[in-house]
């Protein structure tokens, strides 16, 4: 009886704490400004596939703590994440059946809105990046959606988080 209510929660915190870390390790000069969207692709990731427990709240939650991570204007990451969330929550019956290139090309449109958004919200605070390349981290990120989508696929049979 007790096996059956196992749900293993822990594995999909353990993943956003993993995602916030990946999100401040120290990389080169040259490759951090196509830094990977992270905890993003992570939250993505749970949306698709526990809907029922990771939503927009865990979004806005994790996007607070981005932001005091970062230093940043508190709550630009959680506009930023709750957006990715509810877009996700608003595909999800579609982008779970369509195939992997097609979700990545999705995803691409996604991370680049929520890059547009923050932009704009970057420009609003006095800073603004001089180029387009504030669009590399999400053509980065739509690229490592397999990969992800593979690895935490595997975690979430493996420990059978439901």
């Amino acid at each position: 009886m007790i096996s059956s209510r196992r749900n293993n929660g822990w594995l999909v915190w353990l993943t956003f704490a993993l995602g916030l870390l990946l999100s401040v390790a120290p990389m080169p000069e040259f490759m951090n400004i196509g830094r990977p969207l992270w905890l993003a692709m992570f939250v993505t990731y749970w949306v698709l596939y526990l809907p029922h427990r990771v939503g927009m709240t865990t979004a806005w939650i994790l996007g607070l703590g981005q932001d005091v991570l970062y230093g940043s204007l508190l709550g630009q990451h959680a506009l930023v994440l709750t957006l990715v969330a509810g877009m996700v929550l608003a595909l999800n019956q579609r982008l779970r059946i369509y195939p992997m290139w097609q979700q990545v090309l999705i995803l691409l449109v996604v991370f680049g809105l929520a890059q547009l958004v923050q932009l704009w919200l970057n420009t609003l605070g006095g800073s603004r990046p001089p180029t387009l390349t504030f669009l590399l981290p999400a053509l980065v990120s739509a690229l490592l959606w397999p990969w992800i989508f593979v690895a935490l696929r595997g975690l979430r049979l493996r420990f059978q988080v439901n």
